[in-house]
């Protein structure tokens, strides 16, 4: 599928949106307010799923790789992204008794990273808070995702931990002490295409 985003209006995520998230805190404290990324939310639906495409420029954020916010979904369920153009590194994190609906924010179960590329699809699994990455400091990021309408996002966990439990950086992976335990990080395979049924999308 291809639309023409000239004609569209996205919401756009600002660096007065992101602070509290960044890596770098002197970044975050001292640069005046920027557009980070684009969001088109809505552009086609099939049933009760929603496609949206978002653009995350190239761009670093003090040390840190331009990167959303980071949200959790409000019950169980999954998402799918698709990458475009460029390249995108998803990582995923699991706090502890999220089954029973709580988030013990200082302490994740799990938490994994998956490197993609145009034409590879990720999938969001139910209770894992996840932030997209654009590694890339000349090549913008560009991404589709199905996820259903029903789906409500929560930001504030990452707020809270300033953060997911670990930052990409020009020195890589490092851990946000904000949080009490991580696991070592891990890394997964992406989908080298978007599955056919996408029914596991749908409100449960």
């Amino acid at each position: 599928m291809k639309f023409d985003l000239s004609k569209l209006t996205p919401d756009i995520r600002h660096l007065d949106d992101m602070r509290e998230v960044l890596a770098d805190k002197d970044f975050a404290k001292n640069s005046p307010n920027t557009e980070l990324y684009y969001m088109y939310r809505g552009i086609e639906k099939k049933g009760e799923l929603r496609y949206d495409i978002t653009v995350i420029p190239a761009k670093m954020l003090g040390n840190e790789f331009n990167k959303t916010k980071g949200h959790y979904h409000i019950g169980a369920h999954q998402e799918i992204y698709t990458v475009l153009e460029g390249s995108a590194i998803y990582l995923l994190q699991k706090p502890f008794d999220t089954a029973q609906g709580k988030h013990s924010q200082g302490q994740i179960e799990d938490v994994y990273a998956v490197e993609a590329k145009k034409g590879d699809s990720v999938i969001m699994p139910s209770f894992y808070g996840h932030v997209t990455i654009n590694p890339s400091k000349t090549q913008e990021l560009k991404m589709a995702n199905w996820v259903s309408e029903n789906c409500k996002s929560d930001y504030s966990p990452f707020v809270k931990m300033q953060g997911a439990c670990y930052y990409y950086t020009q020195k890589k992976w490092t851990k946000n002490e904000n949080y009490k335990s991580i696991p070592e990080l891990r890394f997964e395979k992406p989908l080298k295409a978007l599955p056919q049924n996408l029914d596991f999308l749908k409100n449960k």
